[in-house]
């Protein structure tokens, strides 16, 4: 029996949506050509979010709660009206990414199971100098909405003291975005370095709510993550639907909603009514490019007071300028490794939950899983045998990292037991969940970050 499909008009073009009955949200019910048609419906908007930028395809075959994979290189059967554009990564290879314009490319990759847009921040027309900064409010686990709206305020501010319009979305999952639209003159390390003057700042103006540490150990309240404007990372864009279980929807606002606002507001359902309804706060973006000169002053002025660069993410080669990728409060100190300062790794690893990195903090890690939700039931399963531990745990002792494999993300907890009394602290254990996403690989990592060595099978 051949497989039913169902074809959808966009952009003069027929689309043929396969099996749309497929259930993408099954808490909410939604369907393939639900997803479809929201993005149909709300087109205008998805598009100016994504248009002309390469982008990675994030495909989730088996609907949200399914596993995922990145897809960088663009299908090789795929209609002749589909946009391509070659495009080069830190790790010196490249891939032919998908870049799309208008509905029907829309449409086409959304019925590929692709449930939010990844565009990188650069258009096809100019790889080498982005035309958008990227403010990422990232919260550690037990910091309340309204402490991540008001650092979105004070983000607000910041940008228009130096000379920049911020545009304003919800995440669509935990955090906050703030989008700014800029002459496409500078590099990445430009843009990034610009990025991080901005989360410097704003936690000089907000110390106690917000940080620009990159340490998890060293965080509290909201992070500014200013590596989202390093080469290779993509943001969730503009309308894009979240894996959720309710279908949350990265959701532009207009400034003056920012203060009351909800993220659970914002869904598959809620979101084409508001669009149709108000149209699309963040419609004058593109005709918003600012410069990023007072910026670049600002991190001047930075370096010159002791601040210099800040760590970059583990799989880029190591920058010029870069400080030693350890823990910023032993780089301070400058006092000599010590033994016992490296938390011992799980029975079978050969590195701890800091990896080779030296830390004065007690770390021991619980799980290394291919979903959240696995890596969660083994941090419950280690919270059930250390029941005594559990009311010492500060929400930010509990750390949940989402790490980069070959084509998908896993993830990794680990837990801090620095207000556990030394006495009473648990010793590491064999991992609750042990998952090895480069297991059996023994080539070139596919995805396009920087090459690894393969490693054996055990």
């Amino acid at each position: 029996m051949p497989e039913r499909q169902e074809v959808v008009v966009a952009a003069g073009r027929e689309v043929a949506v396969t099996n749309p009955d497929k259930v993408f949200f099954p808490r909410a019910g939604y369907t393939k050509l639900d997803l479809v048609r929201y993005y149909l419906a709300v087109a205008e908007g998805a598009i100016r979010g994504v248009a002309g930028r390469p982008m990675a395809l994030k495909r989730f075959v088996n609907g949200a709660e399914g596993e995922f994979f990145f897809q960088k290189r663009a299908p090789t059967s795929r209609p002749e009206w589909i946009e391509t554009v070659v495009l080069s990564f830190p790790s010196g290879r490249t891939a032919e990414e998908i870049v799309v314009r208008d509905a029907a490319q829309l449409a086409w990759i959304v019925n590929l199971g692709c449930i939010d847009l990844n565009p990188h921040p650069v258009r096809a027309s100019d790889l080498d100098h982005p035309d958008e900064l990227r403010i990422d409010l990232d919260p550690l686990p037990g910091v309340p909405w309204s402490q991540i709206r008001d650092v979105a305020m004070v983000t607000k501010e910041v940008l228009q003291d130096f000379g920049l319009t911020g545009w304003p979305k919800t995440s669509g999952s935990k955090g906050f975005h703030v989008y700014c639209r800029i002459e496409p003159r500078w590099s990445f390390p430009q843009v990034r370095r610009a990025a991080l003057a901005v989360a410097r700042e704003v936690e000089r103006r907000a110390p106690e709510i917000a940080t620009s540490r990159w340490w998890k150990e060293e965080r509290h309240g909201v992070f500014l993550d200013y590596n989202q404007n390093a080469k290779d990372r993509t943001i969730a864009s503009a309308y894009s639907v979240r894996p959720t279980p309710d279908a949350r929807v990265s959701t532009p606002l207009a400034w003056e909603e920012v203060p009351e606002c909800e993220p659970e507001a914002f869904n598959l359902r809620t979101v084409p009514e508001r669009f149709a309804t108000m149209g699309d706060p963040s419609a004058g973006i593109d005709e918003a490019a600012g410069s990023l000169e007072a910026l670049l002053e600002l991190s001047a002025q930075h370096e010159l007071a002791g601040f210099g660069d800040a760590p970059w993410p583990p799989h880029f080669v190591k920058a010029e300028g870069e400080p030693a990728r350890v823990q910023p409060s032993k780089r301070r100190t400058g006092a000599p490794a010590r033994e016992g300062m490296v938390p011992p790794p799980a029975p079978g690893k050969s590195v701890g939950p800091t990896g080779r990195r030296r830390t004065t903090m007690p770390l021991i890690e619980i799980a290394r899983a291919a979903s959240e939700a696995q890596a969660r039931q083994g941090l419950d399963r280690w919270k059930a045998r250390h029941a005594a531990v559990v009311p010492y745990l500060e929400p930010a002792d509990v750390m949940v990292d989402s790490m980069r494999g070959r084509n998908t993300t896993w993830t990794r907890i680990r837990v801090n037991l620095r207000h556990v009394p030394e006495g009473e602290r648990p010793a590491q254990e064999a991992l609750e969940v042990d998952y090895d996403p480069w297991s059996g690989w023994a080539g070139p990592d596919r995805s396009g970050h920087l090459e690894r060595p393969g490693r054996a099978q055990k």
